[in-house]
């Protein structure tokens, strides 16, 4: 088989009439690149923030609130009106109050992980894992994460650049949560991940600075000499992930040449009235880190809020069994609520708003009961998977449009049900790739980027 037909077999999934299109193709001297990059729908978003709230913030406590159910559901807060007439949102997010209307709100999001790791690699790669168990694992089986999947269907142009970058951590709760790397589309597709903490003062990128010592003609020089013996040892180039190695460090050689690049991870250059503004916290910062990264023109960024799932730590993430209310008040809203306003203001300023599509996102909403599971305190909310709301701003957005609904008590939907995988397939549509592209696994199987539909009608 030639080698287009392999790039072919690759890169998408087409109708008979595409596949007759593909046929005649060569006569009409369309080339195959050019007819992968017609195929999709060009929709308005070039670039997706993707703010992940690990944990799995309570819906019934922050957008999705429900004032006129009995005390026991409704739990301790009061809602306030926002500038989108009609739609309310938790009293302790008062400037999420004034920028709730450039959001959209999918409020029927539903699946049946109760797992954080299980749950989590559902809502960071669009696929429901194949068992619903925390001790899931990372294998080339599962798959990739969506920053990983961008990557190899809308890269960047500038070679420099990283098509996706995550930071500023690796999740877990116990082990690291799958769906978090490329897994079976190679190396060469892992975001680029940032273990440093941005608002620390030290903060910077050592990978992205050659030793005085050692100036890059070395390094090219040592990359032409792999090269000589790699060919010695062709059966290596039949493998995807030597394939994706050289792919690795065909793209580290090119961020170290660039001053582009590191001027982006240069959080120096900002203001010190707008990293205050952002707040200088790991999250502030990393929300504006994520704003410089879009604005260099990165398609992709994935921030997650915490680390760890917070349990009862009071740090780390949104798992609220215990002093759901105090936690929420005290720590997590009020990161929350000083840094995503500060964001969008901030897109919106520099007119990246329209073309980036901001998403806000846990893996599971929390029970509507407060303190259902007696093995916690009166005042927790427990893992609930069966609906929950997910946030998305810009990107072609229609402001303050919402998209189903919870019942009377925000148990189950009432309205347009949603899974995590509609929510993928809305991601990848909104940035004009077709949902129903196919990747490859190890075995030769296509497999389509996502398993949903994507919800068209959130788009203007």
């Amino acid at each position: 088989m030639t080698q287009g037909c392999n790039e072919f077999r690759e890169s998408a999934r087409f109708t008979r009439r595409a596949m007759l299109t593909v046929g005649t193709a060569g006569f009409l001297g369309l080339s195959l690149p050019r007819l992968l990059a017609a195929a999709p729908i060009a929709r308005k978003a070039k670039h997706v923030i993707f703010l992940h709230q690990w944990g799995g913030p309570s819906h019934i406590d922050t957008f999705d609130m429900k004032p006129d159910a009995p005390e026991v559901y409704r739990g301790e807060f009061k809602p306030i009106a926002s500038q989108a007439p009609g739609i309310t949102l938790t009293e302790h997010l008062p400037r999420f109050s004034k920028v709730l209307h450039k959001f959209a709100q999918v409020r029927s999001v539903h699946h049946k992980m109760k797992n954080h790791n299980s749950a989590g690699y559902y809502s960071l790669t669009g696929h429901a894992p194949p068992i619903d168990d925390q001790r899931l694992r990372d294998t080339l089986e599962l798959y990739p994460a969506y920053g990983s999947v961008v990557s190899k269907f809308r890269p960047v142009d500038d070679p420099a650049l990283p098509s996706s970058v995550s930071f500023p951590y690796i999740v877990r709760d116990g082990s690291a949560t799958p769906g978090q790397g490329a897994s079976f589309l190679g190396k060469g597709f892992d975001p680029f991940f940032i273990g440093r903490d941005p608002s620390s003062s030290s903060f910077s990128l050592p990978e992205l600075s050659l030793p005085s010592q050692l100036p890059l003609e070395r390094l090219d020089d040592r990359k032409a000499l792999l090269g000589k013996i790699d060919a010695q040892q062709a059966s290596l180039h039949s493998a995807a992930i030597a394939r994706g190695i050289d792919k690795f460090n065909d793209r580290a050689l090119a961020m170290l040449a660039s001053p582009k690049v590191k001027n982006a991870f240069d959080l120096s250059k900002e203001p010190a009235k707008l990293r205050d503004e952002y707040g200088r916290t790991t999250y502030g910062q990393s929300c504006l880190l994520a704003r410089r990264l879009v604005e260099s023109g990165v398609r992709f960024v994935t921030v997650y809020f915490a680390s760890t799932i917070g349990q009862g730590f009071g740090t780390g993430g949104w798992d609220t069994h215990n002093n759901n209310f105090n936690d929420l008040r005290d720590r997590l809203l009020p990161s929350t609520d000083q840094t995503v306003p500060t964001l969008i203001h901030d897109l919106e300023a520099r007119g990246l708003l329209d073309e980036t599509l901001v998403v806000w996102m846990g893996e599971f909403g929390r029970t509507p009961r407060v303190g259902a599971n007696p093995s916690n305190d009166r005042t927790g909310r427990d893992h609930w998977p069966n609906c929950y709301t997910v946030l998305m701003a810009g990107g072609g957005i229609t402001p303050g449009a919402i998209h189903g609904s919870s019942d009377r008590i925000g148990g189950l939907p009432a309205t347009d049900p949603v899974r995590p995988d509609d929510i993928a397939a809305t991601l990848y549509w909104a940035l004009g790739i077709d949902p129903n592209t196919e990747v490859f696994d190890t075995l030769g199987r296509p497999l389509p980027i996502a398993a949903g539909t994507p919800i068209t009608r959130l788009f203007g």
